[in-house]
């Protein structure tokens, strides 16, 4: 069996931890609500891939950055997910707190 795109991966977790349906989250994130349930139903398949505005909206009604979609490994998932809710100047002392 093939290896589910980290988008679809990520798209099903982020919903299901937030509590919505496919549907719901659809409609959130701008799909008509007639077809936002199969279109999210093939997207967290890896039917279909969402194109970068797409993954945007979602990004927003998640509340996590774009790129947290993309991320193949786990760990950098979450280290996307939690710098997304540092402010700017956390965000400037754990980059320099890195280097």
């Amino acid at each position: 069996m093939a290896k589910q795109p980290p988008i679809s991966k990520r798209l099903k977790e982020l919903r299901t931890e937030a509590g919505l349906s496919q549907k719901k989250l659809g409609i959130l994130a701008g799909i008509d609500e007639f077809s936002a349930s199969a279109r999210m139903n093939q997207y967290e398949k890896g039917k279909h891939i969402p194109d970068f505005s797409t993954i945007q909206r979602f990004a927003k009604v998640l509340k996590v950055p774009a790129c947290y979609f993309y991320a193949e490994d786990d760990e950098m998932a979450n280290m996307i997910q939690i710098w997304g809710k540092l402010s700017p100047n956390l965000r400037a002392k754990a980059i320099k707190k890195i280097k």
